[in-house]
């Protein structure tokens, strides 16, 4: 069994916003990596989290978000780089830099048997939290995080929603500066996600966050600014707004049509980005016609349409959303890793 390592005389040690105050940078990666043997799970990875931002670390599955969490969380060790937790480097003094972080994996591991009561201050113990410290910790994080009605129920027996909530207990348990918060929602209903989003915002009031999601909701309500990942690269950081205001520049018209040289005829028109083929069963043709133009361009198909007998079956616009833009930051990427593989 591994051994477990606790931090003992936490009342020696300085508060955990305290030490947040000290800069305005909560969290810092420089030029980090990470080698699995020959597979390259995080490349030269530079980015900073400012103190008290909400920040979505957004990225496909297999592109080292995790990784990246996990070497924030001292639980890797980086194979180059440095990563700083409140300015406090990770590989000098990890002890600290965990006190500094409060940690949801995506797979949050409990002992269904325990109440929840008995699970906190299990993890009061590991947290090396004195008997004072969890007197006063423990009935403000059961406040927080709504779990007052099922305090003294095994954990076993909760919904999905009430165990992420004790997930997000024993990650503020010890009143950490910073949250670090793997896939929040995932495997919640409807109702689940927007209370543990709700509860998310409300956290953040008080300390810096950053969330994995691939939930594009998740980003748009809760975070104000988003990282992204692909293939171990960051290849976005950008203001949530931004990206909403670059999708909402991005159009695409959808066509079903019937009639002869279509393409060709497609490409001519003004402002077209690229034209989209899609396969039909029935005989009839249909195309994507991508553009970033304002201008709509449905009255110029129409009018290509009607000048060469063509028969439209549709002819509608749709307004990119910011999974749209997600996807052109990083399909082309895994597109060429799998070629070169």
């Amino acid at each position: 069994m591994a051994e477990v390592t606790t931090i003992d005389n936490q009342a020696d040690q300085p508060a955990a916003d305290d030490r947040a105050s000290a800069g305005t940078t909560s969290i810092e990666v420089k030029e980090v990596s990470k080698f699995f043997g020959s597979l390259t799970a995080v490349n030269n990875l530079s980015f900073t989290v400012k103190k008290g931002e909400i920040v979505g670390f957004l990225g496909p599955n297999g592109s080292g978000k995790t990784t990246t969490m996990r070497m924030l969380t001292s639980f890797y060790t980086p194979d180059a780089g440095e990563i700083k937790i409140n300015g406090i480097d990770t590989q000098e003094n990890d002890l600290l830099t965990r006190f500094s972080i409060g940690y949801l994996p995506e797979n949050n591991p409990f002992y269904a048997d325990l109440m929840v009561s008995e699970y906190l201050n299990f993890i009061a113990d590991l947290r090396g939290l004195s008997k004072e410290e969890r007197n006063r910790n423990i009935p403000p994080t059961v406040d927080e995080t709504g779990l007052s009605d099922v305090f003294y129920r095994p954990i076993g027996q909760l919904s999905k929603g009430y165990k992420q909530r004790v997930g997000l207990a024993q990650a503020i348990l010890h009143r950490p500066s910073i949250l670090i918060l793997d896939e929040p929602t995932e495997g919640l209903d409807p109702n689940q996600r927007l209370t543990i989003r709700d509860l998310i915002k409300s956290l953040g009031q008080e300390r810096t966050v950053m969330i994995s999601t691939h939930v594009m909701q998740e980003v748009e309500t809760t975070c104000e600014r988003v990282l992204v990942i692909s293939k171990g690269d960051l290849v976005a950081d950008s203001p949530v707004s931004d990206l909403l205001l670059k999708a909402q520049g991005l159009r695409a018209v959808h066509i079903e049509v019937e009639g002869n040289e279509i393409e060709r005829a497609l490409e001519k028109l003004p402002n077209v980005d690229s034209i989209q083929r899609e396969d039909r069963v029935d005989g009839h043709k249909r195309y994507i016609i991508s553009t970033q133009a304002n201008e709509d361009l449905r009255p110029a198909i129409f009018n290509l349409a009607k000048r060469n007998d063509w028969v439209l079956y549709e002819l509608r616009e749709e307004r990119a959303r910011m999974e749209d833009v997600f996807h052109d930051l990083t399909v082309d990427r895994q597109n060429e890793s799998q070629e070169e593989s």
